[in-house]
């Protein structure tokens, strides 16, 4: 099945209204008929500037979740795809969509998920994996060394007020080309630029209790990401978790399919 067909056949959409007002908008999948389905659905968050189409969807990633089996839930972050929109930093930051995800899985009453999140979306993950909810298995994907030493996104590789300016600013033409090129991403994708500088404001910097993580862990990154540098030290701080390395920059999870074959690997053990 096409990444196309998928997000034709996407069973339901719905939103949650959490406790701030907030609309966070969802999108399900089920199982390919046929197949012999897990009970347990996989939760997909994806990375800062995307949402669950352009990260999700269209490189495949659903489509062979649900070929394997799996029943699929995306998530589109506050300020990110269909959910809502605020240029207020103080409604931001990667706990605050580790509550809006969970809002959404007790919203859809499941007892217990295996959570993958990519960049932004793996510091969500960690988060919501690192509390009470019923995590089975973790895929962490597109960080590193940086959760452990600044707390979340490697903002020592992409400082985050540069990367709130570059949001705003009037003429992207003077923008650097990493920071130009996340800006014309945003762009393409029709994204709230406002919403998306106040994410980069708020981003996550009190450290997470990745010792109180108890799910099967996988972390996943490219082997030239430079926002996923010494993932090996994320790993190393995750009991029992394992890495992987795929060939590749930031872009993988777009571009290459094994990336999108080893989690979909590792989530059918």
């Amino acid at each position: 099945m096409s990444s196309e067909e998928a997000s034709l056949r996407v069973h339901a959409t719905g939103g949650v209204v959490v406790d701030d007002g907030t609309t966070i908008a969802y999108y399900c999948w089920e199982a390919d008929a046929g197949v012999t389905a897990d009970p347990v659905p996989v939760v997909l968050q994806h990375g800062f500037t995307a949402d669950t189409m352009a990260d999700w969807v269209v490189p495949g990633t659903v489509a062979g979740l649900t070929a394997a089996g799996r029943r699929v839930v995306g998530i589109d972050a506050r300020g990110h795809g269909r959910s809502g929109k605020s240029p207020d930093a103080a409604r931001y930051g990667e706990r605050r969509m580790a509550e809006d995800l969970l809002a959404v899985v007790a919203q859809l009453d499941l007892p217990a998920v295996d959570l993958v999140g990519y960049s932004m979306g793996a510091v969500v993950a960690l988060l919501a994996a690192a509390s009470p909810a019923t995590v089975r298995r973790l895929v962490a994907g597109g960080v590193g060394a940086g959760v452990v030493e600044v707390g979340g996104v490697d903002t020592r590789a992409l400082p985050n007020d540069r990367l709130a300016g570059a949001f705003l600013a009037e003429d992207p033409g003077e923008l650097p080309p990493d920071i130009a090129g996340l800006r014309a991403h945003a762009e393409m994708l029709g994204a709230d630029l406002p919403s998306l500088a106040a994410q980069a404001r708020a981003v996550h910097r009190d450290g997470i209790d990745l010792g109180a993580i108890t799910a099967e862990t996988l972390v996943i990154a490219g082997d030239t990401d430079p926002l996923a540098e010494r993932p090996h030290v994320l790993a190393g701080a995750i009991p029992g978790a394992s890495l992987r390395l795929v060939a590749g920059g930031h872009e993988v999870i777009g571009s290459s399919p094994e990336f999108r074959s080893t989690i979909i690997e590792f989530l059918s053990r």
